[in-house]
C-alpha cells in the first residue's frame, strides 16, 4: 500500500502539465494514433498547460499586491488564511486514503461507458483531488471512510453526466470538436441557471453580448490589450498606487489578456487530433456511439468573457469579504476565481452582462463555503503536516470549486446534529441540476435536428 501511495504521489508531484499529457499520449496509443502524433499532441498539450499556468501566475502576481493594498487601506481582521486551490490540493493529497481514489474514479468511468450511461472518457485524472477534497470533509464530519468514498463516487457520476450534458455547448463555445469539461467547477452552473432564466426575461439582457459584440460596439476599447490596460489603471487607482506602479500594473494586465487567446490555440492544436482518433476508434467498435474527451477548464482560456468576469470578481470579492456578516476568510491566493467565471460563461452562453451579474450574486457563496471548510482543512493540515501552520492559524480557500455542491454533499449528514441547512441546499442543487441538464439536452437536440434538416435539404 505504501509503495502504491509513493508511486501516485510521485506521479502527481509532476503536475498537471506533465500528468495530463501522459494520460493523453497513453489514450492516443490505445485508440491507434501513430506514436509520433500521440507524443506530439501530448507535448503540445503540456506546453498549453504550462503556458496557461504561467499566465495565471503572472496575472495573480500582478493583481495580488493591488488587492493587498486595498485591504490595508480599508483595514479588516479576517482570521482564515486563503491558501488557494494549490494548498487545498496539497492538503487533500496528504489524506492517508487519497491514492485509493484513482481506481474508484477510473472504475466508475469504465463501467458507465460500458453500460452506455456516459459518452465521456475522463482524461482529467489529475483533478481527482477534487473528489478527495469532498471526501476529506465527509470523513471529518462522519468519521466514516466508506461514506467518504461513497460521496466521492457520487460526485464522479455527476461530473461525467454533467460532461455529457455540456458537450454540445462546450464544443459550440470553444470551437474544439469532441471535447467536454469534467471539472466540478461547472456544478455551479446549475444554481445559476434559474437566475439566468429570470435575467433573460429582462429586455436588453436576452440578446447576444459577448466579447465580439462588445468589440463591435466600443471598437478599440474592447480589444484585449486596451481593455486589460484600462482595467489595470482602475485597479491601480483603487489601490492608491503611484503613477509608475499603476502604469506597470496596466501593462501587466494588458499582457495577460492579450496572451490568453494565444495560449488557448495550443489546446485546440493538441486536442483535435486525439479527439478525432477517439471518435474514429469508437465508431469502428460502437457504431452507435461517440466518445468525448473530458478535460480540465484551461482549453477554454481563449474566451475573453471568462477573463473579464475573473477581473470583475476581484474587487467584488474583496468588498464582499469586508462587509458580509459571518465571513472569516480574507481572499488572497484564490483571488483569481476561475471557478465562478467558467460556470457563468456556460450558463450565460458568453453574455458578459449576465455573467457579471451572476458572479456578483455568487461571490458570497464562495466566501461562506470557504469559511465553513476551514476547520476540516486546518485539522488535516495539522495532522499530516502537509502545510506548516502557526498555532491557532486557520486555512481554507476563497474559490472552492463547485462550492454549493461541495458544501451540500459533504455536510448533509450534519442533519443528525439538527443542522438541516446542508440537506436543504443539497435538494435545491439537485433540482436545479435536473432543470439545467434538461435545458442543455433541449439545446443539443434542437441543434441535431436542425443539422439533419440541413443535410436532408442538401441531398
Amino acid at each position: 500500500m505504501q509503495v502504491l501511495q509513493d508511486f501516485f504521489n510521485f506521479i502527481l508531484s509532476l503536475g498537471a502539465a506533465i500528468f495530463v499529457p501522459m494520460i493523453i499520449i497513453i489514450a492516443g496509443l490505445i485508440v491507434r494514433m501513430k506514436v509520433k502524433d500521440a507524443i506530439s499532441s501530448g507535448v503540445i498539450l503540456g506546453v498549453a498547460f504550462s503556458g496557461m499556468t504561467m499566465l495565471i501566475s503572472y496575472m495573480t502576481g500582478a493583481i495580488t499586491p493591488a488587492a493587498e493594498q486595498m485591504v490595508k487601506t480599508i483595514g479588516v481582521n479576517l482570521p482564515i488564511t486563503d491558501g488557494g486551490w494549490t494548498t487545498m490540493s496539497t492538503i487533500s493529497w496528504s489524506w492517508p486514503y487519497a491514492f485509493l481514489m484513482f481506481p474508484v474514479v477510473i472504475g466508475i468511468n469504465i463501467v458507465l461507458i460500458l453500460l452506455k450511461q456516459t459518452n465521456t472518457f475522463n482524461a482529467d485524472l489529475w483533478n481527482v483531488w477534487g473528489k478527495i477534497f469532498t471526501a476529506v470533509a465527509v470523513y471529518y464530519i462522519t468519521n466514516s471512510v466508506a461514506l467518504a468514498f461513497v460521496i466521492a463516487a457520487i460526485q464522479t457520476v455527476f461530473e461525467l453526466k454533467s460532461a455529457d450534458f455540456h458537450q454540445y455547448r462546450v464544443e459550440h463555445l470553444s470551437g474544439i470538436p469532441g471535447v467536454t469539461i469534467t471539472h466540478k467547477m461547472v456544478f455551479l452552473a446549475a444554481p445559476m441557471y434559474p437566475i439566468d432564466w429570470l435575467l433573460r426575461k429582462i429586455p436588453g439582457l436576452n440578446r447576444s453580448f459577448n466579447a465580439e459584440d462588445l468589440r463591435n460596439k466600443v471598437g478599440i476599447f474592447a480589444e484585449n490589450h486596451i481593455l486589460g490596460f484600462l482595467l489595470g489603471i482602475v485597479f491601480g487607482l483603487l489601490a492608491r498606487f503611484g503613477i509608475a506602479e499603476t502604469l506597470t500594473l496596466a501593462i501587466q494586465c494588458a499582457t495577460a489578456l492579450t496572451l490568453f487567446p494565444v495560449i488557448s490555440k495550443y489546446f485546440m492544436q493538441a486536442l483535435e487530433p486525439i479527439s478525432n482518433a477517439v471518435s474514429e476508434f469508437m465508431r469502428k467498435r460502437f457504431q452507435d456511439r461517440e466518445l468525448f474527451v473530458g478535460l480540465d477548464w484551461p482549453f477554454l482560456g481563449g474566451a475573453n468573457e471568462i477573463w473579464l468576469a475573473v477581473i470583475w470578481t476581484v474587487p467584488v470579492t474583496l468588498l464582499m469579504s469586508f462587509i458580509l456578516p459571518g465571513n472569516e476568510i480574507l481572499p488572497f491566493a484564490g483571488i483569481i476565481n476561475i471557478a465562478i467565471a467558467v460556470p457563468a460563461y456556460f450558463v450565460c452562453r458568453g453574455n458578459i452582462i449576465r455573467m457579471l451579474i451572476q458572479c456578483t450574486i455568487f461571490v458570497p457563496v464562495f466566501l461562506y463555503v470557504g469559511t465553513a471548510f476551514a476547520p476540516f482543512m486546518t485539522q488535516l493540515a495539522n495532522t499530516t503536516h502537509a502545510v506548516d501552520l502557526k498555532p491557532g492559524q486557520l486555512i481554507s480557500n476563497s474559490s472552492i470549486d463547485g462550492p454549493i455542491f461541495t458544501y451540500a454533499f459533504s455536510h448533509f449528514m450534519e442533519v443528525v446534529n439538527g443542522n438541516w441547512l446542508p440537506l436543504g441546499v443539497l435538494v435545491v442543487w439537485v433540482v436545479c441540476f435536473v432543470f439545467y441538464a434538461r435545458s442543455l439536452l433541449r439545446e443539443r437536440n434542437a441543434a441535431l435536428a436542425a443539422n439533419d434538416l440541413d443535410v436532408a435539404a442538401a441531398e
